[in-house]
């Protein structure tokens, strides 16, 4: 995660460097929500029939290669694909870590135990993106890109540590889009895609708003990281408030904040307000993520919950696809301040999406 972190902020200042329209630096986004699309769902389901060590190895193997073809500085018809399969390896990680702790877990502790990998996570992420700013400025694209691919070839080593793991042969052939509607989960994937489709829209170009406020790259790491930084704690908090007042209550939370996080952006103007927008994304994102996938591993059996936990992740990055091509299509006719509005009403629609089922079921 210190390296997506790292790579996030290295690649949209990279394609800008060499002329990059704001289309294109923001298909990297979409690119990279298909690729958490295609390989959440494709790692979930491969984890509830394959060990999960060896699944582990090969996306951080692929991980570290795609990392490495940006050290030799490409031109935008070989980032995008590289970018599109960095997610792909990427999102491995969290379809199966987040399976393999909900399954050891009883449902008293599920959420607390989730939070450990989650602010793992998190604080990777925000000591990548703080770092590398100053790294970019230090010494450049190339070796900034090298760094990078350097982190996830030690995590490889670490993996080698993981026990070996039996595997439970599965007899359930229901398919996962009909195990979400039986289960009641499908307002909560819908209402995960809109969300995430507005958060992927209005950061897939904030490293050039940024930019453009003056704000030097050093500092933008510095800024972007207040959002993993505040996961850090905040998925801690909101793994143990959703064993104790309950999952529903905690994700709710987070589509609400979700939907101020644009509007904060687009008010901002200096660096400690674009920070205050990142803090506010860290408590969002954390009280969703935490909600939700407790929420799941709750109502999902075992043998099932790879395959489902990787549809949640499959669906935030459909509504990421569509997001930050949006985003970068109106951008240039509304300008900055439009493109987040837009962005933060369509966050407020996934809010109604989730809420109308819980008040018919209640």
């Amino acid at each position: 995660m210190a390296a997506t972190g790292g790579m996030r902020l290295l690649v949209q200042l990279f394609l800008d460097a060499i002329g990059a329209s704001s289309l294109v630096i923001g298909l990297v986004g979409s690119l990279d929500a298909l690729g958490m699309l295609a390989g959440s769902f494709a790692w979930g389901a491969m984890s509830d029939r394959l060990r999960r060590r060896p699944l582990l190895l090969a996306a951080m193997g692929g991980l570290v290669l795609t990392c490495a073809v940006f050290v030799f500085l490409p031109p935008p018809s070989v980032a995008l694909p590289a970018a599109l399969l960095q997610a792909f390896a990427r999102t491995g990680f969290a379809a199966m870590g987040i399976a393999m702790i909900s399954a050891v877990s009883i449902a008293g502790r599920r959420g607390r135990n989730l939070s450990y990998l989650t602010s793992a996570s998190a604080l990777g992420f925000a000591l990548g993106g703080g770092v590398m700013g100053f790294v970019l400025d230090a010494v450049g694209f190339r070796w900034g890109f090298l760094v990078a691919t350097s982190l996830p070839a030690l995590g490889v080593v670490s993996l080698l540590f993981l026990p070996h793991e039996s595997r439970t042969v599965l007899s359930e052939r229901q398919t996962a889009w009909r195990m979400a509607l039986h289960a009641g989960l499908a307002p909560l994937y819908f209402g995960t895609m809109l969300r995430q489709m507005a958060i992927h829209g209005a950061f897939a170009l904030i490293f050039v708003y940024m930019a453009a406020e003056g704000i030097p790259a050093g500092l933008m790491g510095v800024v972007a990281a207040a959002n993993m930084a505040t996961q850090t704690l905040a998925m801690m908090l909101f793994g143990r408030l959703a064993d104790l007042i309950g999952r529903r209550r905690v994700f709710v939370l987070g589509f609400a904040l979700s939907a101020a996080v644009p509007c904060v952006f687009a008010l901002a103007d200096a660096a400690w307000s674009m920070a205050l927008g990142f803090v506010l994304l860290g408590l969002s994102f954390s009280s969703l993520y935490m909600g939700s996938t407790a929420h799941i591993g709750d109502r999902i059996p075992e043998a099932r919950q790879g395959t489902m936990l990787g549809l949640f992740e499959s669906v935030r990055g459909l509504g990421g696809i569509v997001g930050p091509i949006l985003a970068g299509a109106i951008r240039p006719a509304i300008g900055f301040e439009g493109m987040f509005l837009v962005m933060a009403a369509i966050a407020a629609l996934g809010l109604i999406v989730i809420l109308v089922p819980g008040r018919r079921s209640r």
